[in-house]
């Protein structure tokens, strides 16, 4: 059983379970408030799963791409949420949680995810489709694109449906965690996917002082 926590987008926690499946999730689409709903995210997912975190076998975390401030929080609530239950943590790229999603819907063949990543940019990422233990195969990306140049980067010129995400699904995120581990397959770097430098950036030194 996982908790898993996204923010790359909006705000997503759940609980999951391979067995059981989905137990709880609650999202949020707002981009802007991740370090305030967090903590309380967490604990009313729990809540409703009727989970106590000792039950959990470890803690799935999103990984983006997604913009420097809100992935952050995330991917810090993961690891301190993990480090307190002593647990492991279990990367996973937030993109892959959106694919298999809409293959779950039922959508086949090649997919395009795309999401905001602010400055008038876009994150992408390209499938091809499932394999046999329907996990998402990921043929592109994750990458970083201007709107006009998107095509050219991830699709080169071919013609495959595209799905904008809002928000990432951590319930998704968790189920994808947990086939993965099931079928002994690698999860994803624990490095977060921001893909580009932080809005801000720490000075070099201190400054001068003058009389």
């Amino acid at each position: 059983m996982l908790l898993a926590i996204d923010t790359s987008a909006g705000t997503s926690v759940a609980v999951v379970d391979r067995e059981g499946g989905v137990l709880s999730e609650l999202t949020r689409v707002d981009t802007m408030r991740h370090a305030e709903v967090i903590g309380g995210m967490i604990r009313d997912a729990l809540a409703q799963a009727s989970v106590d975190p000792d039950e959990l076998s470890g803690v799935a975390a999103g990984m983006g791409p997604g913009p420097f401030t809100g992935l952050r929080v995330g991917v810090a609530a993961a690891k301190a949420f993990a480090l307190g239950i002593g647990k492991p943590v279990v990367p996973i790229v937030s993109h892959d949680a959106v694919a298999l999603e809409r293959y779950a819907w039922g959508h086949t063949g090649p997919l395009l995810v795309v999401t905001d990543a602010r400055r008038r940019e876009l994150y992408w990422s390209t499938y091809g489709g499932v394999d046999q233990l329907g996990i998402p195969l990921r043929t592109g990306g994750p990458g970083l694109s201007k709107p006009d140049e998107l095509e050219r980067a991830a699709l080169q010129g071919a013609d495959v449906p595209r799905y904008d995400a809002a928000s990432v699904s951590a319930g998704q995120l968790g189920l994808l965690a947990e086939w993965l581990y099931a079928a002994r397959r690698p999860f994803a770097d624990d490095r977060p996917l921001y893909l580009r430098s932080p809005d801000v950036t720490p000075s070099s030194g201190p400054k001068r002082v003058t009389a």
